[in-house]
């Protein structure tokens, strides 16, 4: 019977035995009880609120540092806001005793941190977007935090704590919890076997028990000897022992280990008498040796160097491939090559493959050299064509040269394969990346573009060495790296000298007629002409007559417009471009001929607008900017799209598309010239068709503004460049020149649009005057009805014009039929004919024009509806039949009674000569008025009244 049934059973000795057992289990448990109870105070420490608010800020700062190894921004950036938390509670305690050393030198640590990440450029561009983003929130956060500890910090930087120190204090730290673990180790745990002592050895069950947890020798050691078990567990069988013989080593080891640091820091703080002393970690970095090109007692010949030449460049690409050691071999053996006066031919071949090494050296296309690598390839660049210059008759460097025929020694002329002017283009496009990727608004983007000399003359200098032995495609390759760094420049020299002669030739014409003037002025303007003017033509035209590729054609010509607009040479960009025909061609050619397309037609249109030509200035510059992506057109920057995201293939793509920024064309002031040339051609046409239901829209663009403009429900005083052309465009509506040259030209706008142009006060003088001209043409549009005839001196009075010019513009109208009027000499007057419509004839006319097209649709609609094949009858008209449904027409050429279709269940649809007539099954609607076709003849008759 079991044990846990025991219900009074005959047999003694289950009674007793389970008497027995009920004793032992409430005393087992009471047992376990005072163990646990004993366990907690042994391991409770009681610590002050200096101490706990001080190791809690520890715990975080080493949980920062390993952070920092592998460099998680978005921990560190957490570390930081707790740590700043863990701080301001302990203020109290701070404010007492002061900041605390490891707080300052955590700080210290941290910014030298992420100054480091922040300066190393590659390693934040391979960041993720939130590792990045907790770096930059990071820096500014702890920019901010570090004004509150100037003081102690820059004590601290005075003097640091040295390295062993802070190591020593770590590790001590680290002992003590290695101390406090071990500790809790060595806490003896009661064996099994001693709980099997209360029980009687007769009993066979308990037995089983002991055997499974073992027996008492098996289990018991030699310190269990000192506490005897007294049928009771205290606390003293639970205490620490007397230590044994492996505890009294570790013990000796921990000492010689603290006696070792304590000698490290002596050494450390004694370190001005027995000189300066280094903390290394992890040993001496061990140096590696350079492998050696050639044995010592190696004959060095031309042979040989071409021989490891080739063994070099072999390793060239492969992924083992040191790419630094490589370079640095290459230029030891050029340098043994020149020790050995092996000559320079072969010093040129080895030059070649190091410039290669340097444009391997970054195996990403899409990022950009280095500073220092950069440099080194302009000086080897240098070096190389100053020998092929000086040596231009005695060695042929060339691409059509074949390996085999290489010749380094022997007699004249020596020969090399290699091109020199595929160098330099990789040099060019290596330059222009360089700017890409550098901030516009930095020191280093100046820096990068005072390079920019340098890159000039190494392709004046291959220009030189090919000018007369190169073919006629590679003159037209480096004549457009040439054109490139030149078309965009503006000669502000030569536009001075321009101005100056044609105020002489004004002068002159003041003076003595003008058939003379031509006479005596052609040849002083053309005595000293502009010097990028000649460059230009000279290449452009070579290009132009040479090349055999469509491209550098195409791009020469684009060049050549852009830098003949940009010297207000109106007219000789103007045909240049027409006679080119790119604008039929222009969507075959490649994605930058197209850029460089667009920024053509943009400076052609401010030179337009500049020479006063307001129509052509918005022809050039509709395209582009209608389009709203000019930014974009340009290659000026990257427009978010809304329909789909662009993969990063295709955003690497486009931005090394992307323009350097010295490049760049303002946006708003080509805005504000289109928004202005707009403003000039709209509102007057829109004042001479005010009653035009079919007016068309010369800028859509430009309406869009006015629309938006309307739609604010409180207008205020204008801020921006676009609010001040619409308030200028209000104001000319109404005749107002003088509010809208005031809106125009305005300090504001001066800053922002027109000082940006070399001859700004012509141009302000140039604008004023459009003004005038458009207002006074608004103004006869709006209110010549109002007039039976106007003086002309009036008029020039209300515009501020001189008369001619107005008696010039008011001819114009007349002559192309704008302004119904005649111009009577005698009185110098404008006597209006009163030809146009009135108000309410214009209004007349549009209805009638609506209500017809109106008429229009619903016969079309109608048609529509019925479906159906349509059969002629009889060459009298059209029927179809149906189930339901038909339509029929009848007559000669028109409607005998008019329209009539009958179904079976919808009713029927009828009109007859008067009106319109519709009956059906459910109601009835009936109309005996004038037909529509009456009300269209009424109205055409009242407009003729």
């Amino acid at each position: 019977m079991s044990r846990f049934f025991a219900t009074g059973s005959d047999s003694e000795t289950e009674s007793s035995s389970s008497e027995e057992e009920v004793q032992i289990r409430p005393t087992v448990t009471q047992r376990v009880i005072q163990w646990d109870e004993t366990e907690e105070e042994t391991r409770r420490v009681v610590k002050s609120q200096r101490d706990k608010r001080f190791d809690e800020m520890k715990d975080m700062i080493k949980t920062m540092r390993n952070h920092k190894k592998i460099k998680d921004m978005a921990n560190i950036l957490d570390d930081f806001e707790d740590l700043g938390k863990a701080y301001e509670k302990a203020k109290k305690i701070v404010e007492k005793e002061g900041i605390p050393r490891f707080y300052i030198r955590a700080l210290v640590e941290l910014e030298d941190f992420v100054i480091e990440c922040w300066e190393d450029r590659d390693a934040r561009k391979s960041m993720s977007k939130n590792n990045a983003k907790s770096l930059t929130i990071l820096r500014q956060k702890l920019r901010r935090y570090l004004r509150d500890f100037e003081k102690p910090v820059a004590d601290y930087r005075e003097s640091p704590d040295e390295p062993g120190m802070i190591d020593s204090e770590d590790e001590a730290e680290e002992s003590d919890e290695s101390e406090s673990s071990s500790e809790e180790e060595e806490l003896v745990v009661p064996s099994k076997s001693k709980f099997a002592k209360t029980t009687e050895a007769g009993n066979e069950e308990e037995e089983d028990d002991l055997d499974i947890w073992g027996s008492d020798t098996e289990t018991s050691s030699s310190g269990d000897e000192d506490v005897k078990y007294t049928g009771q567990l205290t606390a003293d069988y639970f205490r620490k022992k007397a230590p044994t013989e492996i505890e009294v080593d570790k013990s000796k080891k921990e000492e010689k280990r603290a006696e070792r640091k304590r000698e490290a820091k002596d050494k450390v703080e004694s370190g001005d008498e027995e000189g300066e002393w280094e903390h290394v970690k992890g040993g001496a970095h061990m140096i590696k040796e350079k492998p050696k090109l050639f044995p010592k007692d190696a004959e060095i010949n031309h042979e040989a160097i071409c021989k490891k030449l080739r063994e070099l460049i072999s390793g060239r690409g492969k992924k083992g491939t040191d790419r630094s050691e490589q370079m640095e071999l290459l230029y030891d053996l050029r340098n043994i090559s020149k020790e050995n006066d092996l000559g320079d031919a072969v010093y040129i071949k080895v030059t070649f493959s190091i410039i290669a090494s340097i444009y391997d050296y970054n195996p990403n296309i899409a990022t950009s050299m280095k500073s220092e690598v950069w440099d080194k390839c302009l000086t080897t660049i240098e070096e190389m064509l100053d020998i092929l210059i000086a040596n231009e008759d005695t060695i042929i460097c060339a691409e059509h040269v074949e390996y085999d025929a290489e010749n380094f020694s022997g007699p004249p002329p020596l020969r090399i394969r290699g091109c020199p002017l595929t160098v330099v283009e990789r040099m060019d496009e290596e330059y222009i990346k360089m700017l890409q990727a550098c901030d516009a608004h930095s020191t280093e983007y100046v820096e990068r573009l005072k390079d920019e000399n340098r890159v000039c003359t190494i392709i004046d200098k291959v220009d030189r060495y090919l000018e007369g032995r190169g073919t006629s495609n590679e003159l037209c390759r480096v004549y457009m790296r040439k054109i490139s760094h030149l078309y965009y420049k503006f000669d502000h020299q030569a536009m001075i000298k321009l101005r100056e002669n044609k105020q002489k030739e004004k002068d002159v014409e003041k003076i003595i007629p003008s058939f003379l003037s031509d006479t005596l002025t052609t040849d002083k303007t053309e005595d000293k002409p502009m010097e990028s003017r000649v460059i230009m033509d000279k290449l452009c035209k070579y290009i132009y007559a040479k090349d055999t590729t469509d491209w550098i054609r195409t791009r020469a010509i684009l060049c050549h417009i852009y830098h003949h607009a940009l010297h207000d040479r109106w007219f000789e960009a103007r045909d240049l471009m027409l006679m080119s025909h790119l604008q039929d061609t222009i969507q075959h050619s490649d994605i930058p001929t197209q850029i460089m397309y667009n920024r053509a037609m943009v400076q052609l249109g401010l030179c337009a607008f500049r020479q006063g030509m307001i129509k052509d200035a918005h022809s050039c510059l509709v395209d582009i900017q209608s389009s709203g992506r000019a930014k974009e057109l340009l290659a000026q920057g990257l427009l978010l799209q809304r329909q789909h995201e662009r993969s990063p293939e295709q955003e690497k793509i486009e931005k090394r598309r992307q323009m350097p920024y010295h490049m760049h064309i303002n946006l708003e002031l080509l805005e504000c010239v289109y928004l202005v040339s707009a403003m000039l051609l709209e509102i007057p046409y829109m004042a001479a068709h005010e009653f035009d239901a079919r007016r068309r829209m010369i800028s859509k663009n430009f309406h869009h503004v006015l629309r938006m403009s309307e739609r604010m429900t409180l207008v205020g005083p204008p801020e921006s460049m676009r609010e001040h052309v619409v308030a200028a465009s209000k104001s000319m509506k109404v005749g107002d020149w003088k509010a809208c040259q005031d809106y125009l030209i305005n300090e504001k706008m001066n800053a922002k649009v027109w000082d940006l142009f070399f001859d700004a006060e012509n141009v302000r003088n140039l604008i004023i005057r459009k003004v005038k001209e458009e207002s006074l043409r608004t103004y006869l549009f709006s209110y010549s009805a109002v007039y039976d005839s106007l003086d002309l001196e009036l008029l020039a009075a209300m515009f501020d014009l001189d008369r001619p010019v107005v008696h010039s513009i008011i001819s114009k109208m007349i002559i192309n039929e704008e302004l119904m009027a005649s111009l009577d000499e005698p009185t110098r007057t404008v006597v209006m004919h009163r030809t146009e419509p009135t108000r309410l004839q214009s209004l007349a006319l549009q209805l009638s024009e609506k209500v017809s097209s109106l008429m229009d649709n619903n016969e079309k609609m109608a048609e529509m509806k019925q479906g159906g094949l349509y059969q002629r009858q009889g060459g009298q008209g059209y029927q179809d039949d149906q189930r339901r449904q038909g339509y029929k027409r009848d007559g000669q050429g028109g409607y005998s009674g008019g329209y009539r279709r009958d179904g079976q269940g919808g009713g029927s649809y009828r009109r007859d000569g008067g009106g319109y007539r519709r009956g059906g099954q459910r109601g009835n609607y009936r109309d005996h008025g004038i037909s529509i076709w009456r009300i269209d003849m009424f109205l055409s008759s009242f407009a003729v009244l």
